[in-house]
């Protein structure tokens, strides 16, 4: 039988404020990236890969 314990992080207002600096500069990073592909795709009509294996 497989046991399973949940817990849930209580981060203090410092700890909060690093974790939502930390989303922020991902989804930023994402944003940036996905829009370099759609400028991508429309000037090329291509599809960019990421990497190869």
């Amino acid at each position: 039988m497989l046991k399973t314990y949940r817990s849930r992080p209580y981060p203090t207002k410092a700890q909060q404020a690093v974790l939502e600096g930390q989303l922020r500069l991902c989804r930023n990073l994402y944003d940036c990236a996905l829009q370099e592909r759609r400028d991508a795709y429309c000037k090329a009509g291509k599809t960019v890969t990421g990497t190869t294996r």
